[in-house]
This record gives C-alpha cells, sequence and structure tokens, in this order.
C-alpha cells in the first residue's frame, strides 16, 4: 500500500498527490514538527519556523504577496515527504524529483503555479539566506559564517512546536486569501 496518512485524515498516495490532497492543517502540523538540519542544531527549531522567517524576511524587503506566500511554503512537500539535509539530497536525484513535483501541487493549491523565474529566484534567495542565519546561531562550530545582510531578524529561539503551528497556520491563511 502506497497510501499515507495525513494528519488530517486524508488518505492518498504522496507521489502521485494532486492539488487537491494538499491541505492547509497538514502543512501546518507536520511542518511544525520536523526538526531542520536533521536535528542537529543547539535546540529544537522545526521547519516551520523556519518558514515563518523566510516569510517575514520576504515582508521585511517589500516583496510581494505572492512571494511572501510562496516564502511561507516552499517547504510544503515537507510535509508529505519529511526533510532531508541539503548535502545528501544532492545525491537522491529521485527525492529531488518527488520533492519538486510534490511543491509544484503544493503551489498549484495556492495559487503560484504560475510563479515567474524571477520569483522564484527571489524566494530561494531568502530561503538560502536564512539557512545561513540558522547556521550561524543554531549549528556548532559554524558561528564564524559571514551573513548576507537581512531587512528582518529571524526567530531563532526555541518554541513550541504547537506556538508554531498555530502562527504558520494563521500566517497560511492570512497569505492565501490575500492572494
Amino acid at each position: 500500500m502506497s497510501d499515507m496518512n495525513a494528519y488530517s485524515g486524508r488518505r492518498f498516495d504522496p507521489v502521485k498527490m494532486t492539488a487537491e490532497d494538499v491541505d492547509i492543517t497538514d502543512i501546518s502540523h507536520a511542518l511544525s514538527l520536523i526538526c531542520r538540519g536533521g536535528g542537529h542544531l543547539k535546540h529544537f527549531y522545526s521547519v516551520a519556523q523556519h518558514c515563518l522567517n523566510c516569510k517575514k524576511e520576504a515582508k521585511a524587503r517589500g516583496l510581494s504577496e505572492r512571494v511572501q506566500l510562496a516564502c511561507l511554503i516552499h517547504d510544503g512537500s515537507e510535509a508529505y515527504i519529511s526533510d532531508i539535509i541539503r548535502p545528501v539530497k544532492i545525491y537522491l536525484d529521485n527525492y529531488v524529483e518527488i520533492e519538486d513535483r510534490i511543491l509544484a501541487k503544493v503551489f498549484a493549491h495556492f495559487g503560484l503555479a504560475d510563479l515567474s523565474e524571477e520569483e522564484g529566484r527571489l524566494w530561494k534567495g531568502i530561503d538560502d539566506d536564512i539557512l545561513l542565519y540558522e547556521q550561524k546561531y543554531l549549528m556548532v562550530g559554524r558561528e564564524h559564517i559571514e551573513l548576507p545582510k537581512l531587512a528582518s531578524t529571524p526567530d531563532v529561539n526555541e518554541r513550541g512546536w504547537r506556538e508554531v503551528e498555530a502562527e504558520f497556520n494563521e500566517e497560511l491563511r492570512i497569505s492565501s486569501a490575500d492572494i
């Protein structure tokens, strides 16, 4: 059986999922429980908190609502297939293909299937900038990293997953309503 049981109670094959299979509750819940960096951080810091920081950075830079929403949901595929650290992900060609396919469905669900190349470059750049900040402040031995200029100050404090889930869910509802 290749169906997954999503938090919302939905059952579907994540490799064959459609935009209709995407659920806000599944994304906010799952991402708030997945630790960034494979858990090799000074404290628990979720994928959802990372995505919130990305959205806040996009907003602080004055970027469009569409790019802000893309920043918030750019790791949405991980709600369905979890997170794999970048140094390993590059060797898993099939994983990257599956991740891209699921992310396309997540973007389509939220009306972002037509993101331009420039909009894609913007959210990916913010993702990379926030990653560097996380490495500097959350990873042992990475304190020396030089950071790019950020328009916001990411919140890398240890927070409870329920609090992050609620904030992510609210931001997702607000952002998706604005598009």
